[in-house]
């Protein structure tokens, strides 16, 4: 009886001893602390300079569309797509028939009323004449007052009927005129020298003129010795474009090639701005039009595609750090106050019946800052900053950190998981570890 007591109480021991052993283990491996394997640099002095990057369209410099101001048949076109013109080269011609009899017609109602003229003219010269003798004869008390009264009025009619032949020569005349300028619009001539970089009518089309609507349109004439960039900028970036900026161009079509462009124009308006634009979807982007102007010579044709990247701000000889060091956290007293706050609101939950509304919650809400991690000892340090410009590499430091001090600047992953004072180590990235290992 002794001997299964004194067993049982061996068991029991047993096991109260590996939970022992099993609660100290686990309190062991609760309390180390996770290291974090970390890539570090020191900050430097560089030069900096800004860029931004947009897409676009190759056009020419200067284009005209070519659209008849009247409207008629095409009786003939010289020219065809990709042909050079000079200024002044035929480029159109529309059919005149119907122009040159309505400028024949407006000549002949111009001639009649010339003549019209002339006889109002005479007549008024006749009823000038007979007024006069009649006036001497009333002054002698040889003519009655009601025959008097007659050839004074038959001039002041004869008067009359001159200014208005005036005016209806010069109605016909300008008749004329028009009829005339119709007609020589039948005649379409090249405006500047240029290429026909479209062509979009045929021999024996009908066109409407500009006078109905927007016109139909024949063909586009370029000078394509001088093209531009012209691309799309969003609304955070144009404010930093101005005229005269350098811009380095690379065109797909010729790749291993590229190019100088210089900032010329700047849009004031976003594009699509107007009734389309409160049609379209509140989510689409806002763009400005920017146009480069290309430096170089090439055989470019308009619509190709073209990646721009805009020198906008520069810095020299100032504090940088890799933009994979610049993150975001909470401010350290932030963190403090909330969590004694946490400690407080549930201290005084028995005594508070209304909760607190959602805007004073948003008013307490601290505000991430921008912060790199330094490098103290095995530990990281949480150091506020205020960034400037940037490069694809690098940030410009303004304020909160002097050269020469060790950051972490990698990986992503372990800037991620970083606080202040979090224990670290150097040592390459653990991608470029895993793929070392066979």
């Amino acid at each position: 009886m002794s001997k299964s007591n004194k067993g049982k109480k061996i068991v029991i021991f047993t096991v109260i001893g590996v939970a022992l052993i099993a609660l100290t283990v686990t309190a062991i491996f609760k309390k180390k602390e996770v290291v974090i394997t970390v890539q570090t640099e020191k900050v430097a002095r560089r030069n900096l300079t800004e860029l931004v990057v947009a897409n676009g369209k190759i056009q020419p410099v200067m284009q005209v569309v070519i659209s008849p101001e009247v409207a008629g048949e095409i009786t003939g076109l010289p020219v065809k797509e990709g042909d050079h013109v000079k200024k002044g080269d035929l480029l159109v011609q529309i059919k005149p028939d119907n122009y040159q009899a309505s400028r024949d017609s407006a000549e002949a109602s111009y001639r009649s009323a010339i003549g019209s003229k002339d006889l109002a003219q005479a007549q008024l010269d006749k009823a000038e004449a007979e007024f006069k003798r009649n006036q001497e004869l009333f002054n002698r008390k040889l003519v009655s007052d009601s025959v008097f009264l007659e050839f004074k009025t038959a001039y002041e009619v004869a008067k009359l009927q001159y200014e208005n032949s005036i005016h209806q020569s010069d109605q016909a005349k300008f008749g004329l005129a028009k009829a005339a300028d119709d007609l020589s619009k039948t005649t379409i001539l090249a405006p500047i020298d240029g290429t026909v970089s479209r062509l979009k009518s045929q021999l024996g089309e009908r066109v409407l003129g500009t006078s109905f609507n927007m016109g139909t349109e024949i063909m586009t004439i370029a000078n394509l010795n001088e093209m531009e960039a012209r691309v799309d900028i969003g609304e955070m970036d144009v404010v930093l474009m101005k005229p005269g900026q350098i811009a380095h161009l690379e065109v797909d079509a010729f790749k291993d090639r590229k190019f100088t462009g210089i900032v010329t124009e700047i849009a004031n308006s976003a594009k699509g701005l107007g009734q389309s634009a409160l049609q379209s979807s509140s989510q689409d982007a806002t763009k400005f039009e920017v146009r480069l102007r290309v430096q170089e010579t090439e055989v470019f044709r308009p619509g190709m595609s073209v990646n721009a990247e805009i020198e906008t701000r520069s810095r020299t000889n100032v504090l940088c750090v890799p933009i994979a060091s610049v993150t975001t956290r909470l401010p350290k007293d932030a963190k403090t106050n909330s969590a004694s706050s946490g400690t407080n609101a549930l201290a005084a939950s028995t005594t508070v019946t209304n909760p607190p509304t959602s805007t004073a919650k948003a008013e307490k809400k601290p505000k991430d800052i921008e912060v790199v991690f330094a490098v103290e000892g095995d530990h990281a340090q949480m150091v506020p900053v205020k960034r400037g410009i940037g490069d694809d590499n690098y940030y410009e430091i303004v304020e909160g950190i002097e050269e020469g001090r060790e950051i972490v600047s990698g990986n992503f992953r372990a800037i991620r998981d970083l606080q202040d004072g979090k224990k670290i180590v150097k040592g390459k990235p653990v991608e470029e570890t895993e793929k070392k290992t066979p």
